[in-house]
């Protein structure tokens, strides 16, 4: 049964989603999973609106299948100096290493929240799936993607979250368990205590909301996702699993830890941009811990590691690298991005 085509008008044969993976994957990802039956998607966070443009203009000529856009809707942060200063103090001894001047360091951001200048951008092509990353832009944007005939989807790690992404008009919620890789969607509260299972958040949101529930986090074969969708959930989304295909960008030295076996360890981390986030256990979580107060918030973080990680890189290193994964990594495999989505696709047959 085409659920996602049911609900949310969507011309796929498979309710399975590919998570956006900012700095990863590019449309090249995006096309293959969605020309495969899926829903493909585009991390738009890290994109310049020349890229963006690119992006979009390369998905209108390649394809008419449904491709999800996500973006961020974080609160732009004011840089605060003496917590610039810790976190630059504590990053010193690694930049002495390295031989790396500390002028190396560049402001600014690298993650910009969903603005009407992108919606500007976007308004053109379209789209019929927007979704969003640490809450919704204000009502405002809201209304005007809704106007343009677009889907809305947003993550929630909560039930509280997902009580209050209903209330403000999302059409459908991703259940993000504590599995999943990369950035939590949280954004009512940041205290990880509040953060369930996948299973558990999929099935406490079901109780507690009437839209359309997607459950994301640890998903990696069509058992997992059989499970979930006997619970309830409408579709699924599943991002690990696609960071070693072919059409992936991911690094070498990340693919390498990906499909080492036995699986390498994950933590939820501060340390790369200021926000909690799952990735392999690296050097630097190691040395002063995965959750670090000195961090700056998100997503300044990233500034003073930009030098760091550019340098080790170079040798293969990835010390200062965001290794983003999700905590199952049993089916990362350097195979097309089809291969992947017909596995996962048996849970639907």
């Amino acid at each position: 049964m085409a659920i996602l085509q049911q609900l949310l008008q969507l011309d796929c044969k498979y309710p399975l989603i590919q998570a956006p993976m900012a700095g990863v994957q590019d449309s090249r990802l995006a096309l293959a999973v969605s020309n495969a039956g899926a829903v493909g998607s585009i991390p738009c966070a890290m994109l310049s609106e020349e890229k963006l443009q690119s992006e979009l203009v390369t998905l209108v000529h390649a394809t008419d299948k449904p491709i999800n856009l996500n973006f961020f809707c974080h609160p732009v942060p004011e840089a605060d100096p003496e917590i610039e200063k810790q976190w630059r103090k504590l990053l010193l001894p690694y930049y002495d290493k390295y031989r790396i001047k500390q002028s190396a360091i560049k402001d600014g951001l690298a993650r910009v929240p969903f603005s009407n200048e992108i919606a500007d951008l976007i308004e053109p092509f379209t789209p019929q799936l927007v979704s969003f990353h640490f809450g919704l832009p204000d009502a405002g944007l809201v209304a005007r993607v809704k106007e343009w005939g677009a889907k809305i989807i947003s993550s929630a790690t909560t039930v509280a979250e997902a009580n209050w992404l209903e209330a403000h008009g999302v059409d459908a919620i991703i259940a993000q368990g504590i599995e999943a890789g990369g950035h939590r969607g949280m954004f009512l509260r940041d205290d990880l205590l509040d953060q369930q299972p996948t299973l558990n958040l999929l099935e406490a949101i079901l109780d507690e909301v009437s839209v359309p529930v997607i459950a994301a986090g640890g998903l990696a074969s069509a058992e997992d996702i059989s499970h979930c969708m006997s619970l309830g959930a409408t579709a699924v989304q599943v991002g690990t699993a696609y960071l070693c295909c072919r059409e992936a960008t991911t690094p070498k030295p990340h693919r390498k830890l990906l499909m080492r076996k036995p699986s390498c360890e994950t933590a939820i981390t501060n340390l790369f941009t200021g926000r909690p986030a799952r990735g392999i256990i690296n050097r630097l979580m190691n040395d002063i811990g995965p959750m670090n107060s000195s961090a700056p918030q998100f997503p300044l973080a990233a500034n003073a590691l930009a030098p760091l990680r550019k340098t080790s890189s170079v040798f293969g290193a990835t010390d200062f690298m965001p290794l983003w994964s999700g905590s199952n990594m049993s089916a990362c495999k350097s195979v097309p991005a089809s291969e992947i989505t017909e596995s996962l696709s048996a849970a639907f047959s």
